[in-house]
């Protein structure tokens, strides 16, 4: 009988089969150890370099035990890649005949209620709206499987999308006249039969928070649990196992309820003029929000006198809403969920501005340019998830590059909540010694220096004519970004980019197609992004990723660990930018033929004790604070 890794062996049907396809002795390992967590129901958290092939080292075991298996990804992206490139693969090299199935959130499948809704004159969007209407109503008639990433010359922050996709609080459910037809439905009903199934972390913490009907009922019965990108579990997590509320969910509720009123004509006297009402009180409510972008601790928000009178006004407002619906809401099954809605979003809103706040959770405010969010998160994320993850009627398996810290896993085990897990670590087959040098400049002022931005400009001009640009210069903060971009757009020697110039994927693509870019960018490039080849050749870090310390959550849980008689910073900041920091530098090499320098712009790293935390958690390299010695590589004279 077949085992994994003979499967991934030599011999096996998977070698010489599939193109470009090299066996790999860590991947036989890791695979090895997870067949082995299968069969005993156990937990194994797997940290695997780049280039060991972790997706094919769980892929094996999971199709040949035959069990039912759940895996989530970090992203869509990777989930479509999963759903569509690797799992074929292997299961046609294997020659199971598993049933497979991806599942995605309500935002990517149409709604065929919403376009028809939307579609009516009394709806009047925006011409360029209206041509995007268009566009999906005729792709509407011949798609099969609804997903909206099917129109890719729509972007996906167009304003179409929200009028023709549901969401929980505004689908109708088994009373929809559509249901039978629900694109929704159907990618439910074959996740439920689906052997293997592919979702991805949001999807995975959303349904659980929300308990919806269908998804709720894949877990039970699902007895492997695969996470890739398993380091993002904590952030996923602490974002939807909470309370919260958006202006977007209020504005979103009026909008609907004018639409419902102009289906069904309830004729209920008000009911157009309160909607409004509530409208003007989250204006009034967003503008009290000052400035414009930032993270609030709740008690700081609400300590504000307009921000409390704003609070009430919404309150008021969502009130006198209620009342009118409670009476339109006999025209048709759209108002009676909107009064359902109405009053479920009054309770949520009134928890936050009236009650106090829960022991074991931490409140927050958030505010964008054009809306906010009331967030309430549990302080202890491990112990929250614990409750999930503590099921040993399952196998669960975390995998991804950067899971421990130095060889020390104590602190992810912490985050999510299983202490008594099997760990593992397999190394990148990739010879950094020979591919990869670490820059780390001479003479820069510490991050505090209001001058230091500009003198890691300063440093990295001369490392960019030496690479020819083809480089990420990522920064910890949006300001610093900012000041960079002002201080490099004068020169003509490089193509510059920037984060939030354009959509991620427009500006990777102009990346990877452009000569002698440079993108600069924040949190969203420093982990997830692949480029290979020569198009990347140089990441530059100006700062270690050390947490914002003004963030509200994090303030809270580093009191917390504070009061527990822990250590804050070695016990939780530490190890979270260590961690960070070794999914910077993976975006440098990502294949046997990549070469590139780690120019780290942080002195920090050599002068403070904890430094050796984030070299020691590095890829063994050569080291260097030589600038000739970075001219030198890239000449090809090591």
């Amino acid at each position: 009988m077949w085992t994994s890794a003979d499967i991934l062996g030599a011999d096996g049907p998977l070698c010489g089969r599939l193109p470009g396809f090299q066996v790999r002795a860590v991947q036989q390992e890791m695979a090895s150890r997870i067949e082995e967590t299968i069969t005993h129901t156990g937990v194994l958290i797997a940290e695997c370099g780049t280039g060991t092939g972790k997706t094919f080292a769980y892929l094996v075991p999971a199709l040949l035990s035959g069990r039912k298996t759940l895996i989530s990804t970090g992203t869509k992206h990777l989930q479509d890649q999963l759903f569509q490139r690797d799992l074929p693969l292997v299961r046609e090299a294997l020659e199971v005949g598993v049933n497979t199935a991806v599942l995605k959130g309500r935002a990517n499948y149409l709604c065929l209620d919403r376009l028809a809704r939307a579609q009516t004159p009394d709806m009047a969007p925006g011409e360029a709206t209206r041509r995007q209407l268009e566009r999906v109503s005729a792709w509407s008639v011949r798609t099969r499987y609804g997903e909206v990433g099917e129109l890719t010359d729509i972007p996906e922050d167009a304003a179409i999308w929200p009028l023709v996709t549901s969401t929980n609080d505004n689908c109708l459910g088994g009373k929809c006249a559509v249901f039978d037809r629900c694109h929704v439905n159907r990618a439910r009903k074959a996740a439920l039969k689906a052997e293997v199934l592919v979702v991805n972390h949001h999807l995975f913490f959303a349904d659980l928070a929300l308990r919806e009907d269908g998804f709720g009922n894949l877990l039970p019965g699902v007895e492997i649990v695969i996470f890739d990108e398993a380091h993002q579990l904590p952030s996923v997590a602490s974002n939807f196992l909470g309370n919260s509320i958006t202006g977007a969910q209020l504005s979103e509720l009026c909008r609907d309820t004018v639409a419902e009123e102009t289906r069904d004509k309830s004729r209920v006297a008000g009911l157009g003029s309160r909607g409004r009402r509530v409208e003007r009180a989250i204006a009034e409510l967003r503008l009290s929000l000052e400035p414009p972008v930032r993270r609030f601790e709740w008690d700081e928000l609400v300590a504000r006198a307009k921000v409390r009178a704003a609070l009430s006004g919404v309150l008021s407002a969502l009130d006198g809403l209620a009342e009118a619906l409670q009476e339109a809401a006999a025209a048709g099954e759209g108002l009676a969920r909107c009064r359902d809605r109405c009053v479920d979003l009054h309770g949520r809103l009134f928890e936050f501005a009236e009650d106090p706040r829960p022991e074991e959770r931490v409140r927050w405010a958030e505010t964008t340019p054009r809306s906010f969010r009331f967030h309430e998160t549990p302080l202890h994320i491990g112990r929250v998830l614990h409750g999930y993850f503590g099921d040993r009627s399952k196998s669960w398996v975390f995998t991804s590059a950067t899971l421990s810290v130095a060889g020390d896993f104590s602190h992810y085990q912490g985050q999510i909540g299983v202490a008594d897990a099997d760990t593992g670590r397999w190394q990148s087959p990739f010879d950094f010694a020979a591919q990869a040098l670490l820059y780390i400049p001479e003479q820069l002022p510490e991050p505090r220096d209001p001058a230091h931005t500009q003198a890691v400009v300063r440093c990295v001009a001369p490392v960019l004519e030496a690479s020819g640009g083809r480089a990420f210069v990522l920064f910890t903060s949006y300001r610093a970004m900012h000041e960079a971009y002002e201080l490099l757009r004068s020169r003509e020697d490089f193509s510059l980019l920037m984060q939030g110039s354009a959509p991620k994927s427009e500006l990777l693509g102009r990346f990877r197609d452009g000569s002698r870019a440079v993108l600069l960018g924040t949190a969203s490039f420093w982990e997830g992004v692949d480029v290979r080849g020569d198009a990347l050749s140089c990441v530059i870090i100006d700062k270690l990723p050390f947490e914002a310390p003004d963030d509200p959550v994090l303030r809270a849980r580093l009191g917390a660990i504070e009061r527990a008689g822990g250590n804050p910073f070695m016990d939780h900041q530490l190890p979270h930018a260590v961690i960070a920091l070794q999914q910077g530098f993976g975006r440098l090499i990502r294949d046997v033929s990549d070469r590139g320098v780690l120019m780290l712009c942080d002195p920090r790293v050599l002068t403070r004790n904890y430094g050796r935390w984030f070299l020691d958690s590095l890829p063994p390299m050569p080291r260097t604070r030589d600038l000739s010695a970075v001219r030198r590589f890239y000449a090809g004279d090591r």
